[in-house]
This record gives C-alpha cells, sequence and structure tokens, in this order.
C-alpha cells in the first residue's frame, strides 16, 4: 500500500519531552517505520516548523517525512494551528497530485488532521482511517475552564465520525468515551494499541545503571514523560511525603521543556515546601537512548495523569522490566494488569498511590515478579511490529474496500 500519514503538529522529527511533543510523534514514527520495513510505502506529513528543515527528508525504510508550509516556519503552540490548516492541506493537495501514483489510504493523526483528511476524501477522492489520539469532550471535561482547545474542534470531531471509513481506536476506555460522548458508529470502530520498542526499551542491570547515572543504592521511584500539570506529577509528589522516612526512598522526575518550565519550578517549589526537596530531583530532558536507563535504575516508574487517551511511559517501563504504579484511566488501566504487573490507582489520589510505592518497595520479591509479568505482557501485546500488523490489516481492508466501489 501507499499511505499518506498525517500529523499535522506532531513531527517525527522532533525533540521529544516538549508541551506539545510527546507520545503522538512516537506512534507515527514508530508506527511508519514498521510499516515501511513491511513493504509498505508511507509519506508523513507534517507543518514545517523551521526554515533549516527540507521538503522532503528521508527517515526509514520506504518512509519520508513531508514538512508543509502552513503558517510561520517556527514553533507554535498546537492549540493555535487551526487557522493554517487550509493552506496545510493546499500543500498536501499540491505534493499529492505532483505524485505520479496516488496513496491508496490516508491516516489522519490528532482531529486536525482529521479535518484536512475529510477534505482529501471529498475532492481528492481518498479515503481515511483516522487515529484521534485525544478528543475535545475528555479535555474539556478534564480541564473545564483551563482547556485551550479551539471553538472548532467538537465540530471537526463530529464531521470527522461522519466522514471517516474506519477510527484506530488505542484502547477500550476511547471505545467507550467514541461512543458515549460522540455516538460514534461502532462497526466503523477497531482497537489498535500503541506500542513501544522493546529492543531500545530492554531490561538492564540495576546497579549498573544507578552507577551510570550517579545514583546512590536508596528505593528508587522514577516518573517519565512531559511536565504539564495534567500529568499528576504533584499528585506523586505529595505521596511521597506520605512514605515512610526509614525507606529513605528517592523520586526522579525525567521530561520537560530544555531549560525548565512553569510547572517544573511549580513541582520543585511544592517538593520544597513539602520539606522532601532533599528526596526529589529533576533529570529534565533526556534523549531516548538514555531512558531505558531511568527506568532500569529505578524499583517503581510512576504514571498517574488525570486523564489520559493512551499512556506511552508505562510499555516503555514495563519493557525495561520495571513494574508501574499507573492511574486508573484511558488506556492505562487496559496496558497494566492490576496486580499482575504494576498496580492500579485512582487519580488525584497521593494516599492510595503512597500505599501501593510502599508495597512495592517493601517487598524485593513481588517487584521481580510484576517486572518480569510485565515484560512478558510487552512482548505478547504490545511490540510495534504486533501493532502495525493490526494497523495494516486495518488499513488494507479501508483500501480494497474503496478499490471495490471506484472500480
Amino acid at each position: 500500500m501507499r499511505l499518506a500519514m498525517i500529523s499535522e503538529h506532531a513531527s517525527p522529527l522532533a525533540s521529544l519531552g516538549g508541551e506539545d511533543s510527546g507520545g503522538q510523534n512516537v506512534y507515527v514514527a514508530e508506527l511508519a517505520r514498521r510499516l515501511g520495513e513491511m513493504g509498505h510505502q508511507v509519506d508523513i506529513f507534517t507543518r514545517r516548523d523551521s526554515e533549516l528543515l527540507p521538503a522532503v527528508v528521508p527517515f526509514a525504510q520506504g518512509v519520508r517525512v513531508v514538512n508543509l508550509p502552513a503558517g510561520p516556519a517556527r514553533s507554535v503552540s498546537k492549540d493555535e494551528l487551526f487557522p493554517f490548516m487550509s493552506e496545510f492541506r493546499d500543500a498536501f493537495y499540491r505534493f499529492a497530485r505532483e505524485e505520479i501514483a496516488t496513496y491508496d489510504l490516508v491516516h489522519a493523526n490528532f482531529w486536525m488532521s482529521g479535518w484536512v483528511a475529510c477534505e482529501a476524501k471529498r475532492d481528492l477522492g481518498l479515503p481515511f482511517a483516522q487515529t484521534f489520539h485525544a478528543l475535545g469532550e475528555i479535555k474539556r471535561r478534564e480541564q473545564g475552564a483551563n482547556d485551550t482547545s479551539p471553538p472548532e474542534r467538537r465540530a471537526v470531531e463530529l464531521r470527522i465520525l461522519e466522514e471517516v471509513d474506519l477510527i484506530l481506536a488505542t484502547c477500550p476506555a476511547e471505545v467507550e468515551e467514541l461512543t458515549t460522548l460522540y455516538d460514534a458508529d461502532p462497526s466503523r470502530l477497531t482497537v489498535v494499541p500503541c506500542g513501544v520498542d522493546q529492543r531500545a526499551f530492554r531490561p538492564v542491570d540495576r546497579v549498573l545503571a544507578r552507577g551510570a547515572l550517579g545514583l546512590s543504592d536508596e528505593p528508587t521511584v522514577v516518573y517519565v514523560g512531559r511536565i504539564v500539570a495534567r500529568k499528576g506529577v504533584d499528585t506523586l509528589v505529595e505521596a511521597f511525603t506520605l512514605l515512610p522516612r526509614r525507606l529513605d526512598a528517592r523520586l526522579v522526575i525525567v521530561g520537560g521543556e530544555p531549560g525548565g518550565s512553569p510547572e517544573a519550578a511549580r513541582l520543585s517549589e511544592l517538593a520544597d515546601d513539602l520539606g522532601i526537596s532533599e528526596r526529589v530531583s529533576f533529570a529534565g530532558s533526556r534523549p531516548q537512548e538514555d531512558l531505558r536507563h531511568y527506568y532500569g535504575a529505578a524499583d517503581v516508574a510512576v504514571s498517574v495523569p488525570h486523564y489520559e487517551p493512551f499512556g506511552m511511559t508505562p510499555l516503555e517501563a514495563m519493557a525495561c522490566a520495571t513494574p508501574v504504579v499507573g492511574a486508573r484511566v484511558g488506556g492505562i488501566k487496559t496496558s497494566v494488569a492490576d496486580g499482575e504487573t504494576g498496580y492500579l490507582v485512582p487519580p488525584r489520589d497521593p494516599e492510595a498511590l503512597a500505599d501501593r510505592i510502599l508495597r512495592l518497595l517493601s517487598d524485593p520479591p513481588l517487584r521481580l515478579r510484576m517486572g518480569r509479568a510485565a515484560r512478558r505482557r510487552i512482548e505478547e501485546h504490545y511490540t510495534w511490529e504486533h501493532v502495525a500488523t493490526l494497523a495494516a490489516a486495518a488499513f488494507s481492508e479501508v483500501a480494497v474496500a474503496h478499490a471495490y466501489k471506484t472500480a
């Protein structure tokens, strides 16, 4: 198949850890890479956010990144991008028309890319599949007045649901949200989870990992991810004050904007106010290749967002054979097997979180057993090869059905 993968704000070329660069960037990059290895041709269309970026960048076997001009060639918050989507659409049309062979399918990622896919279906006759990555209604419910999504978002999401050929939901929770909040047609929904690179994220020797990172031998809890309010890192900091002092546990927070951010500063001040600043360290943004050492150095990994469409970092920790305490939200409540590969707790509940962290830190054989079970779960259900196989089968079904209808 020849696929046009649209991801307007989340480029596979971007550095991870910023406010708008995270799980979607990884998803697009890794899914495209595995589809290319399977023999498919994939062009990833994203917005050009730097004058230094070439129009077309070879990315992997069978995969190119196409940087389309749309708005200023600089970083722009994703919530301010919708006014530039008409320009993005027109640039996509120009590129598609210049190609000798047409695309069999468009795979849109996020709602603005879905708008472009709707337009391309109308104007170019291209079928499309959609991965939302996040839903506007959930964001509005969770953030209230702090939701900065543009007012057009809900109408666009409803249009996508009317015109899409297939939706790739990343977890059962998203299927429920789409059918109950948006009245989506269940026959056009299929579950294709996110994945993890099990070769890059793998078990490492804990003593060696701690030595490489300059960490001492105290019980260690790690958080890896973006430093934004909805990720619930403040809940984790508060939970640490409830752990017995005799444990002498350490919390390592990995992620954030280069140079820091207001949320990181708030968390640092919170740790200071709670009297645990000497037990909390901020590692800042780290390269992807360093992350397995942080997961491997930890006794427990924690991910307790207020809400989460899927949640990639719990998969990374599990692939490194580190048990996870995760919030019972979104995809985390499916990926983390409660009582087997870690524990699930309610979001915004420092007492429940502290209880489960303490349970794991107090029982080394339990940690070892859960860590091994976590790695097995990844190998069985969450490799990118498995995800790409599911996605390719879904894409092929749409492409074949479209070709039959238009023959």
